[in-house]
């Protein structure tokens, strides 16, 4: 099989496929860390064995008779997994424009090598059967190599599938036992990392749930039975609404703080947060309680001192924007409604959030602390937030202010040193606080390396409790 044109087509198959493993697959959309791609991880799985074993046959050896009538049928089997591949992608995600023009330019560049390869396996089959030796000089190296690369990832995935298995037994049975009664709670950014988990849980304790949703396509991911709504004006001003719970708004943690980004990040916040407040003036039954997003960026950067409900702020983007936030959502207090400014930290899951952009360089040994790494880490794990979130709504006694945060912070080397620890990786590759500096501005500077030591004292005299006060009791429950 000495076709350069075949043996192009080969590599073109080998690059693309490539791109899409190391970019979609495992820096985009992280698959081997989400539960809900656990079929479809076996399926790539399964695919990539059987690519390795065609890349060391065709790019080493002839096979005659039966042998090539195997080769024949485990290609026929790439084209059955591709299909069912894609089914499970349409079923259990939604694919980015650029993973579905590289799978068509994929699966076209396969048919061509099939025109190209399926004649010479005919011929090959009409021999008997038999093994001979072959060498194409560079081809071989890049079957080889090809062949190699493929197989690992085969297996990393196959391994990551079982792990997922583990991972998707966590339930949301309990997680707002303390909501008593069945209400019906408004929440916004439903479908986001914390708000969908929280749908879930009210769902499943017997609450009725309003979810405003602004993107039709990620309905799939809430938990039924809910009421769905695209917009706040759908609701008549007879509505029953028993309390809110707002946590809409642009992710802060996707891209550069460009001028653009700082304007969607504002607008989407405080935009929201008005409609959220126009529909309760103009309800003839008003809700009782508001629970407001907000973050621990309220308090701007500090160094070692501990941080409590009742600690000043100093000024950076981070607090103009949750100062902005709270303020517009406590207009609604004007109207006898109890508002709760929901002061997040960094909320550990393997879903959502920073931990998720941090796994897959920790999984490959390549993690490591942030500038010096003295920084503070003020976090609480997913399910706690909701816990707590339920807890705000039940406590009539809880207004203004509350930390969302664990009871014990930790310095971003130490929660770096907790991930390694947990993944049995190294993490020793420190990124340098100038080239985060250069890189991304205030971004890094306040959200990288820069801190808070947050603690949850309103939370803590309320009588909550954490079910995960140290990082390692939250990592060893999600991973």
């Amino acid at each position: 099989m000495t076709s350069p044109l075949l043996w192009s087509l080969i590599a073109i198959q080998i690059a693309m496929g490539a791109f899409d493993t190391f970019y979609h697959h495992e820096m985009t959309e992280r698959l081997a860390w989400r539960p809900s791609q656990r079929h479809e991880l076996q399926l790539h799985g399964v695919r990539n064995m059987l690519y390795a074993a065609l890349f060391l046959v065709l790019g080493w050896l002839e096979v005659h008779g039966l042998l090539a009538v195997a080769i024949t049928v485990v290609l026929a089997a790439e084209i059955v997994i591709t299909l069912m591949d894609f089914v499970e992608e349409d079923i259990s995600r939604k694919l980015p424009a650029s993973e579905r023009i590289n799978h068509t330019l994929l699966a076209l560049n396969y048919g061509a090598i099939l025109v190209l390869l399926v004649p010479v396996l005919i011929e090959w089959a009409g021999q008997p059967t038999a093994v001979t030796p072959a060498f194409h000089g560079v081809w071989s190296v890049l079957a080889a190599a090809s062949a190699v690369g493929v197989g690992l990832f085969g297996l990393r995935d196959l391994a990551a599938s079982r792990r997922l298995a583990r991972l998707n037994g966590r339930t949301v049975t309990g997680l707002v036992a303390g909501l008593s009664g069945r209400q019906t709670i408004l929440v916004t950014g439903a479908t986001g990392f914390v708000g969908s988990r929280l749908v879930a849980a009210l769902t499943d304790s017997g609450h009725q749930v309003i979810a405003l949703v602004r993107n039709p396509a990620k309905v799939d991911a809430l938990h039924a039975p809910i009421t769905l709504l695209t917009s706040l004006d759908q609701l008549p001003d007879d509505a029953k609404i028993d309390a809110i719970v707002n946590l809409a708004g642009e992710p802060i943690g996707n891209g550069l703080w460009t001028d653009t980004k700082r304007r969607k990040i504002i607008d989407s916040r405080i935009g929201m947060t008005g409609d959220v407040v126009r529909l309760i003036t103009r309800l003839q039954q008003r809700p009782s309680v508001l629970v407001s997003g907000s973050a621990i960026g309220w308090y701007g950067l500090w160094q070692d001192q501990p941080l409590t409900e009742s600690a000043k702020a100093h000024a950076c983007f981070s607090h103009e924007l949750c100062a902005a936030w709270e303020q517009e959502a406590g207009r609604a207090s004007d109207y006898g409604v109890r508002v709760v400014y929901l002061r997040t930290g960094l909320v550990v899951g393997t879903e959502g959030g920073l931990l998720t952009r941090m796994l897959t360089p920790f999984e490959f040994g390549l993690g490591g602390p942030m500038g010096s790494g003295k920084q503070w880490m003020s976090w609480i794990e997913r399910d706690d937030l909701v816990r707590l979130i339920g807890h705000a709504l039940a406590k009539p006694g809880i207004s203004g202010p509350i930390n969302a945060t664990a009871p014990i912070p930790v310095t971003n080397r130490k929660f770096t040193e907790e991930l390694g620890r947990r993944l049995r990786r190294p993490a020793i590759f420190r990124i340098p606080a100038t080239l985060l500096h250069h890189a991304a501005g205030d971004f890094a500077d306040e959200l990288l390396l820069g801190g808070q030591r947050v603690i949850p004292n309103k939370a803590l005299s309320s009588g909550f409790v954490f079910r995960h006060e140290t990082l390692r009791s939250a990592f060893e429950a999600i991973l």
